[in-house]
């Protein structure tokens, strides 16, 4: 083969998309993505929630210090994303879990699955903000 020849096989027209705006995925795929992003929020605020701990139990003094910090708006409200974030995570594992069981393997019942799981979270969530609050 000549080297002429192997260009034109190189050269063969590809699909290719370059607005992402025009990609759009399923639902099923937006949960996935964010199981892992809420795992790694939830593994990031174990740090924050253990130094929280900490110093509520180190000292009365210690004490009176985290519930102060908690008192904040901007504090209560990470805190209520922490929450929402390991609840968003211990649902979708349960969904997970249950798939790896050979439930909701079909594209019907997987996508019913999901959208229950998010409307689960959801009620957790604003349940989850009254504690906070």
């Amino acid at each position: 083969m000549k080297l002429s020849e192997q260009n034109v096989k190189v050269k063969k027209p590809r699909p290719v998309n370059l607005d992402l705006q025009t990609i759009r995925f399923p639902l099923t795929a937006i949960a996935s993505i964010l199981h892992r992003i809420s795992g790694v929020i939830t593994f990031v605020s174990i740090a924050i929630l253990l130094w929280l701990l900490n110093l509520s139990l180190s000292s009365p003094d210690g004490f009176t210090t985290a519930a102060s910090i908690t008192n904040s708006w901007l504090v209560k409200f990470v805190l209520w994303g922490i929450l929402t974030a390991l609840l968003y995570h211990i649902v979708f594992g349960i969904r997970h879990l249950l798939m790896d069981l050979g439930y909701f393997e079909e594209m019907e019942t997987g996508l019913a699955s999901t959208k229950v799981s998010f409307v689960i979270v959801a009620i957790l969530s604003v349940f989850s903000g009254v504690l906070v609050w």
